[in-house]
């Protein structure tokens, strides 16, 4: 898929987070993968984005990404195939040609590892990444990595393949500042933890769409919130957030990484081998999968 065609692709509607299963030896275990694709495939979203943060891309070792990159090709048929991309400027260059090579329809690029950095050091890593490949690459504007909308317009004059930008920041005024400049040249993702609870805020400030964690597990849930999303239902969302969300968050807010680990619980809990999530994150104890257990019965 060209660079600019996916950037259209991904202007409106979901974006999806697979999580990534490993087995008892702790390998990426490629059958629970493909099974918990093949159970969301029923549901139509714009694209998947796998081995990203929901998907442990932290944890992963970059072979394991390009792995799980060619187990989602597979079996995604028509839909856009995504990957999360990072670490240091030289390994998130190796590892774009890779996942461009697996099949891949583009990277979402996440922060460089520790330091942190100048806006001409990120801006510098951004171009490296973009002239190593020719899928599209999206910018994740989060922790140290953080980019102003100067900065991005820059970027975008000289990387036609920069097609999206995607806020895990919160700081709302840059993201009028970056959709008020940049207009239609990106795609804009709101990338907040359980990005639901911010996705009218967001809206506001020009970012049409977001990626949604809760999709793994509840995805006629997340669906429907979409929906409301989208048409201006303002009464279905708070419905919503006040029924499933605001409890989700209670239980993902009782331990940090619990935006990753209780994702994870909740597709064991709809029946598909998930396996643990990799240090330095911790799994849910048994009581709180209880209460997992107890706010999703019920959904679809």
């Amino acid at each position: 898929m060209q660079p600019t065609d996916l950037r259209e692709v991904i202007r409106h509607g979901l974006l999806s987070f697979p999580v990534t299963p490993f087995d008892p030896e702790d390998n990426f275990a490629k059958a629970p993968f493909q099974a918990h694709l093949d159970w969301l495939s029923q549901y139509v979203v714009a694209g998947l984005i796998v081995a990203g943060g929901t998907g442990e891309m932290f944890s992963l070792a970059p072979a394991e990404i390009v792995e799980v990159v060619r187990a989602t090709r597979e079996v995604a048929g028509d839909a856009p195939v995504l990957a999360g991309c990072g670490y240091g400027v030289k390994m998130a260059c190796e590892l774009a040609r890779e996942i461009e090579a697996a099949g891949g329809d583009g990277i979402l690029l996440l922060p460089h590892y520790l330091s942190e950095a100048p806006q001409d050091g990120v801006a510098g890593r951004v171009r490296a990444v973009c002239k190593a490949t020719r899928m599209g690459v999206i910018f994740y504007n989060r922790g140290q990595s953080r980019i102003s909308a100067e900065t991005l317009a820059q970027l975008a004059e000289e990387c036609p393949n920069l097609i999206g930008f995607k806020d895990g920041t919160g700081d709302i005024d840059t993201v009028r500042r970056v959709t008020a400049t940049l207009g239609d040249r990106l795609s804009y993702i709101g990338g907040m933890p359980t990005h639901e609870l911010f996705a009218q805020a967001y809206k506001g400030a020009g970012m049409p769409t977001y990626s949604s964690a809760v999709f793994n597990f509840v995805p006629e849930t997340a669906l429907a919130f979409n929906a409301a999303f989208a048409a201006g239902d303002d009464a279905a969302c708070e419905a919503l957030l006040r029924d499933f969300y605001y409890p989700f968050a209670r239980i993902r807010d009782r331990k940090q990484g619990y935006a990753v680990s209780a994702i994870k619980a909740g597709v064991g809990l709809r029946g598909f081998e998930t396996g643990p999530v990799r240090a330095p994150l911790t799994d849910l104890t048994g009581e709180e999968r209880e209460m997992m257990q107890d706010l999703i019965r019920g959904r679809k």
